[in-house]
């Protein structure tokens, strides 16, 4: 692999040898050089994914951000295309932002190539995806891998052939032609004793004429060689291609030798073999025998030993969860689904994965409400995640409540711990929707989505989603949704200062609780209540309940028990008891590392952060508020990015860059004035004093003009600023490398792109064209060699143009 600068994400390991294709590697990557947007198609079977992974990681070392692999064989709705390939680069979702304006927001300011595979069934989907990603993001590029063009204006299309094969008068040099050397590769691997020799070169040649040289072919062949023999090899391939000429639309044109190899694997087996391979060809991923056997019947298991002795299955590998799952081939998952519609089984089998999906959920469900079995169970939804997305799927579009909205509200807890909760967001309200209200599904329902609003920063959604469960409670008995439910009003109530009305609704929420013996429940109203007492400059009595709270000994949820942390920890530090602070929040951090927490990651970094600070660790502050504004950048939240803006600010006072504190101060005070809710009073006492020195130290002249600088920030923009400010290098340097290099139209341009404006904005606004734009922008980059449009708006920053 290349030296990469952000690096190759998403792609599996390489398990065999890439052979050949060395010039088609040459060529896509100069394509991709000149073009923003490069097509490789070919037949299935060409290895047109093989090839793009190769691709990749020769190119990576051009992109900061690396590449980042987005695979579309599994998705069934071209709806989905955005929201999949968001989930792939790790960018969430919005309540009232859809998936692709979310991914272009983030991408407009990386750098990084996007490999988007198998668009065939979803070109249009991936087209417009393509278009707009392009128009919006100008320094992305995008390598698609399809059976078609995307037909997308600038689109450079490669298409890709069969592997070269031996000429009759080759046959001595046959090894050194690129169809032979993949099949003598694999044949070895089937078989140790395989020797490309004068014998079985001739017959080797032939096999590979015979299937057109189609990679997929010559692998599924070469692993008969064993069984068989090539003699043997050869004959039957002989049989098989007359029996299947023109037997299925998979076998016209191109795709006549891809069908003939497939084909002739399937009809190999016998018919209770081929009914399990048609019923596990539904599953989109990895599969485990237990799963295969849930879907296409418990006397599976054989069958599925057999599948992967005859190539039809690849062998068990351990997932996510250390379970080992077989996998399968998409071309021939592709073919079996086609044998699953011809059979009038798709349905059948499509009911049985998404009752199996559910079972699996519900079972991990019960995992993540306990502090013990937590990790396990997440690590299993993230090895089930393809799965689970594709049950999900088609509950809703069965309009299967029953299936749909039980399966979101078991995945809501695991959505809340990877950070994916915004993403899970529109299907949790669909399927919430189509519930009855008041039920207890649809309230649990309410609950998260409640709490995905909250945590995004929409405090009014929030509030009506809490609100609606309190409204339809009436004379109904006490719940647990409901205890729930008035903890998310009292929290959200909080944070629009409405501070008597969120202690009422605290205090019945720790009422309902005790009432319904519900230690979970009671823990988190405790929790809640001590940030109350301590917005309302009651130290003791916070301190009190959040010990109160930290002492519920049940086994209640992990991310529970790591939250209950996060409000110990910021009332101890206001209480000053500076050294209790940093253990319990070291604990919490820990801890919510080795679940891979990233919700309460991103809440008790910024706190260890202010903890570090007070201790003289400058350094180590810098790194965890770093950390937390990537997590909240990939997350999608808002509310913690400003409090790590807060933060922020005060570790720049506490080191002596007063403008720089001043700039995000007026920055975090603008976005929560545009965003319509008043800062939690705990940030106005913290700055209250290293605000006065400050300005103090500034004098007003450049008070004023570092505070007009940050109150005409974005939120963006003023975490890039921050993300700046944090970085381990050197400070802000006294001279910006390269901007004296620039023109007075250069540095223009470098503002503009720091403001958010994309090529096409940039040049209306100067009445030039995109193109020169574009390669004032190449100059810029060669002058001050700054790569990503990120770096730019750092240039900006650091330069005072922004």
């Amino acid at each position: 692999m290349a030296t990469a600068a952000g690096g190759v994400h998403g792609f599996p390991a390489a398990l065999t040898s890439f052979v050949g294709r060395a010039e088609a590697v040459r060529v896509v990557a100069g394509l991709l050089e000149q073009g923003r947007l490069v097509t490789v198609t070919g037949p299935g079977g060409a290895g047109k994914t093989r090839l793009a992974g190769q691709v990749a990681r020769q190119v990576a070392g051009r992109f900061a951000d690396g590449v980042w692999l987005a695979e579309l064989a599994s998705v069934q709705d071209p709806a989905q295309v955005p929201a999949v390939v968001a989930a792939a680069l790790g960018v969430r979702e919005l309540p009232g932002t859809s998936p692709a304006e979310a991914l272009a927001r983030v991408l407009a300011r990386q750098q990084l190539l996007l490999v988007l595979d198998n668009c065939e069934h979803l070109v249009g989907a991936a087209a417009r995806l393509c278009a707009g990603l392009l128009q919006a993001c100008d320094d992305i590029r995008v390598l698609a891998t399809s059976r078609e063009p995307l037909a997308v204006a600038g689109e450079a299309r490669y298409r890709l052939g069969p592997l070269a094969v031996p000429g009759p008068d080759e046959l001595a040099d046959a090894e050194r032609a690129e169809a032979v050397a993949l099949f003598a590769d694999r044949a070895r691997s089937a078989d140790a004793r395989f020797v490309l020799d004068g014998q079985t070169a001739p017959a080797v040649a032939a096999i590979v004429a015979r299937l057109d040289g189609m990679p997929l072919a010559i692998e599924l062949a070469a692993a008969r060689v064993e069984a068989l023999g090539v003699g043997q090899l050869l004959d039957r391939l002989d049989d098989r291609f007359a029996l299947l000429a023109g037997a299925d639309r998979l076998a016209a044109g191109r795709h006549r030798s891809l069908a003939a190899a497939v084909q002739w694997s399937y009809r190999l087996l016998d018919e209770h073999q081929r009914r399990v391979f048609r019923a596990v060809s539904v599953f989109p991923g990895p599969f485990t025998l237990a799963a295969a056997q849930a879907v296409a019947g418990e006397g599976a298991g054989p069958a599925v030993l057999h599948l992967v002795d005859c190539s039809l299955l690849t062998p068990p590998r351990p997932g996510l969860d250390g379970r080992s799952r077989y996998g399968m081939l998409e071309t021939l998952r592709a073919y079996g689904a086609g044998r699953l519609a011809e059979a009038a089984e798709q349905e059948q089998a499509a009911s049985a994965l998404a009752g199996y999906a559910l079972g699996v959920a519900e079972e991990a469900a019960a995992g993540l409400q306990t502090s013990t079995a937590e990790v396990a169970a997440a690590r299993r939804l993230d090895a089930e995640d393809a799965t689970m997305r594709l049950a999900l799927a088609w509950a809703m579009e069965h309009d299967d409540p029953a299936i749909g909205l039980r399966l979101a509200v078991a995945l809501a807890p695991w959505w809340l711990l990877r950070g994916q909760l915004a993403s899970g967001y529109p299907l949790l309200r669909a399927a919430a929707g189509r519930a009855a209200a008041g039920s207890g599904a649809w309230c649990t329902a309410q609950f998260w989505l409640g709490q995905t609003a909250l945590y995004s920063g929409d405090l009014a959604g929030a509030l009506g989603h809490f609100t609606a469960v309190r409204d339809a409670a009436g004379d109904r008995p006490p719940s647990r949704a409901l205890a729930d439910c008035l903890r998310g009003r009292s929290v959200t109530l909080a944070n629009l200062g409405r501070f008597a009305e969120a202690a009422a609704d605290g205090r019945r929420s720790l009422a309902l609780a005790r009432e319904l013996g519900y230690p979970a429940g009671e823990a988190l109203a405790l929790a809640g209540l001590s940030i109350a007492a301590y917005d309302g400059d009651d130290l003791g009595g916070a301190v009190q309940l959040a010990r109160q709270a930290e002492q519920i000994t049940a086994d209640i949820p992990g991310w529970i028990a790591r939250v209950r942390s996060y409000f110990l920890t910021e009332v101890l530090t206001g209480a000053g008891d500076l050294a209790a602070a940093e253990r319990v929040c070291a604990a919490g951090l820990a801890r919510s590392r080795d679940a891979g927490d990233l919700w309460n990651q991103v809440g008790l970094l910024p706190k260890m952060a202010t903890l570090d600070l007070r201790a003289g660790r400058a350094d180590d502050a810098a790194a965890h508020l770093r950390e937390a504004l990537q997590i909240a950048a990939r997350t999608g939240a808002r509310s913690d990015a400003l409090d790590v803006l807060d933060r922020c600010a005060h570790l720049c006072a506490g080191t002596g860059r007063y403008a720089e504190a001043l700039t995000l101060w007026a920055a975090s005070a603008a976005v929560f004035r545009r965003e319509g809710y008043p800062e939690a009073p705990p940030y106005a006492r913290r700055r209250h004093e290293p605000l006065r020195q400050a300005r103090q130290a500034l004098g007003p002249a450049r008070t004023g003009a570092a505070e007009e600088r940050g109150a005409a920030m974005s939120l963006d923009t003023a975490a890039e600023y921050a993300l700046m400010l944090t970085d381990p290098g050197p400070q802000q340097p006294q001279a910006t490398p390269g901007l004296a290099k620039l023109s007075a139209r250069e540095r223009e341009l470098v503002a503009l792109v720091a403001q958010g404006r994309t090529n096409a904005q940039i040049a209306a606004q100067l009445y030039i064209s995109v193109n020169t734009v574009g390669s004032h922008l190449d100059r810029i980059r060669d002058k001050t060699g700054c790569r990503r449009r990120a770096d730019l708006t750092r240039l900006a920053l650091a330069a005072g143009l922004v």
